[in-house]
């Protein structure tokens, strides 16, 4: 019969952890273990702000699958377009563009999730996302482009549209995407003796009455005063109704000449979920609480791809889709694997809450580390540490520690480095969300397979 497959799909925080736990708990031969990943790194999305405003490196946040496995799971450079549940066959498409057919005893959906976009006339075509490594490169780089532009130009319009910046979402994205780039321009525009420094404006906006509301009311306001004293508009119970490629429109009329926008107000799960035809739960897949998939053998998912029962809180309440949760629901989808090959019984997931941590950039942070609310240095140290001793390689950790280090000590640098600058990048270049199957074309795919072996 051969050794067991467990076929893991994505490597964010859920599949890594998964992975990482069944290298070092099942023993060898005892099961073959396969991981999906369309890049050789796991990316520790909290710190992308800081990316982006040029605190952090990319390759800082970018921890490699090769260093942190243990050599024992095949990786496939590629992406799932298609599950067959039946056939227990994936779907998977190389960054090569081949598709081949993997067979799987066991499966971990954890795919990871996509920017969430609304019917907004000229979204797609105008908005930059903070979703990805390149997203935030390539964000850096367009702020420091608009410095740059409105520095040299002659045109006072020009330079109003281009010294105001723009991000929707209130969550923790946008809140600390808001702050860090605020916080670069603010230190940058010292260095362009043509911009008045008055003219550059940040906004943060989002539909939702409060700012952050997992943060509690106290801590909540506390960040909303925070962004409102460093001169950031924050403005609440609005969106956006249209984006230009130089105006943006809000939802109570308000028309802002801006040539950035930053998109963050929320994700929706990969559209892998769609093609298997299960029920869902906000578009999330509607599991047990052992993350068992019900109707669908070997099927296990988590994360962001999964509604995920919160027993802590019951209610039909589910866990949101954190990093604090995937880690934990990786961990326990590895028992969950070991037990079934073991004869042993599953495990329902359960958690304690850690709690929550914003780093606002600079000495500005709130905190809720075990349900004990903190504001600035404490806040920020909680904050650093907890980022800290969660990447997973010690390669990653001296460089997070030496970058910080060297931007607490030289501050800001400015330099444009150039990525994709021939292009205007938008939320259409960098989620391929058309790439995938329905359910009648990978039973169509995989029959085809059957009939051909």
């Amino acid at each position: 019969m051969g050794r067991p497959r467990i076929l893991v799909v994505g490597a964010g925080f859920a599949g890594v952890e998964c992975v990482r736990r069944l290298e070092r708990k099942l023993s060898v031969g005892e099961a073959e273990i396969t991981l999906v990943a369309p890049f050789s790194y796991q990316l520790y999305l909290p710190l992308l702000p800081q990316v982006a405003s040029g605190v952090l490196t990319p390759q800082s946040v970018a921890v490699s699958l090769r260093r942190s496995q243990k050599h024992r799971t095949r990786i496939i450079p590629g992406g799932a377009i298609g599950v067959d549940t039946k056939a227990k066959v994936c779907v998977i498409r190389k960054v090569t563009g081949e598709i081949v057919n993997e067979r799987y005893d066991y499966i971990v959906l954890s795919p990871g999730s996509i920017t969430r976009t609304f019917d907004i006339p000229g979204l797609i075509d105008n908005a930059r996302g903070m979703k990805t490594l390149a997203e935030a490169a390539y964000v850096r780089d367009h702020v420091i482009e608009q410095l740059d532009l409105a520095d040299a130009s002659q045109d006072e319009n020009e330079r109003i549209s281009r010294l105001q910046f723009v991000v929707v979402g209130g969550g923790y994205a946008g809140t600390e995407t808001a702050a860090c780039l605020q916080r670069l321009t603010t230190n940058a525009v010292k260095h362009y003796p043509h911009i008045d420094p008055k003219l550059i404006k940040w906004h943060l906006i989002d539909i939702a009455p409060k700012l952050m509301p997992e943060l509690g009311d106290k801590l909540g306001l506390s960040a909303l005063n925070i962004l409102r004293a460093r001169g950031i508009e924050v403005s609440l119970g609005v969106s956006i109704a249209e984006a230009g490629p130089d105006k943006v429109t809000f939802t109570d009329g308000r028309v802002l000449p801006c040539r950035t926008l930053i998109w963050t107000a929320g994700v929706a799960a990969s559209p892998l979920i769609a093609t298997l035809g299960a029920e869902t739960v906000r578009g999330r897949l509607a599991v047990t609480a052992e993350m068992t998939l019900p109707g669908h053998d070997g099927v296990f998912a988590l994360g962001d791809a999964a509604a995920v029962p919160d027993l802590a809180k019951g209610d039909g309440a589910v866990c949101p889709p954190t990093a604090q949760h995937s880690m934990r629901q990786g961990r326990k989808i590895a028992d969950n694997i070991m037990a079934l090959l073991r004869h042993r019984p599953l495990q329902p997931y359960v958690h304690k809450d850690l709690g929550l941590v914003v780093d606002l950039g600079g000495k500005d942070a709130v905190s809720k580390p075990l349900g004990i609310e903190l504001r600035g240095l404490p806040a920020q140290a909680v904050a650093r540490g907890y980022h800290w001793s969660a990447l997973r390689t010690n390669v990653a950790k001296t460089r997070v520690l030496t970058n910080w280090m060297i931007n607490a000590i030289a501050g800001d640098d400015f330099v444009r480095t150039g990525f994709q600058a021939q292009k205007r990048a938008t939320l259409r270049d960098f989620e391929y969300t058309d790439s995938y199957l329905t359910p009648e074309q990978v039973r169509a795919h995989t029959a085809s397979m059957v009939a051909g072996d």
